[in-house]
């Protein structure tokens, strides 16, 4: 019992110093593109590989503390949630680097007018990682329930980006590279918001035991 809980609470651990990296790691994303900071981006890209080591710890640990201890139902369910949310937390590292890489792109030229609208889209996604990550910490599936009613309104500032960029596309042809590089990172922005919400689905699992991933759309790229 005593190797058991001594897992648990290594596992809870590292999954809140991952959390905070990846946090960190999206917060930075944003930050490079809009006040075109090259510094940042390349941090984000530096921190990937400590994501990715992360990410494999926690594999390890969990399929060890399985194998080795008989943990009981609570305890699987820790498990479980676990290792879906090492999954989440890694692929929001990975689209964070994407945006930062798209974003090194576009520190050299004209910036577009709908770049204003990436702050309050940025500012949405960050404050759902941040949330989804306080529901796990303190186990508060209120948290999390906000953290999906939050989804919502990503993807309307989400789709409104894209509509004025495709415009824009349509009244000026030059500014179509700039532009595809802007929806993609308001996608991968969206995305990143999804993988929060995974994480709040999760937390009210592990809290509740109840499973309310078929009233959201999972994601699982």
């Amino acid at each position: 019992m005593r190797r058991l809980e001594s897992d648990l609470e290594q596992l809870n651990q590292q999954l809140l110093e991952m959390g905070a990296l990846v946090a960190s790691s999206v917060h930075r994303s944003a930050l490079s593109l809009i006040d075109k900071n090259q510094m940042l981006a390349h941090q984000v890209i530096r921190d990937e590989a400590r994501v990715d080591q992360m990410e494999i710890q926690i594999d390890d640990l969990v399929t060890s503390m399985i194998a080795l201890t008989q943990p009981v139902a609570r305890d699987v369910r820790m498990a479980t949630a676990a290792i879906k949310i090492n999954t989440d937390l890694e692929r929001m590292g990975d689209l964070a680097v994407g945006i930062v890489e798209r974003s090194l792109s576009l520190m050299h030229q004209q910036a577009l007018p709908s770049l204003d609208r990436f702050a309050v889209l940025a500012q949405l996604v960050e404050s759902m990682v941040l949330e989804s990550l306080d529901s796990f910490i303190k186990r508060d599936a209120g948290i999390a329930e906000k953290v999906l009613r939050s989804d919502d309104a990503v993807d309307n500032q989400r789709n409104q980006i894209t509509e004025e960029l495709i415009a824009a596309m349509q009244a000026n042809s030059e500014i179509i590279p700039r532009a595809i590089d802007l929806i993609v990172i308001a996608r991968n922005l969206e995305r990143i918001a999804d993988h929060a919400t995974n994480v709040a689905e999760e937390v009210i699992f592990l809290v509740n035991g109840e499973n309310v991933r078929h009233t959201h759309d999972p994601v699982s790229d």
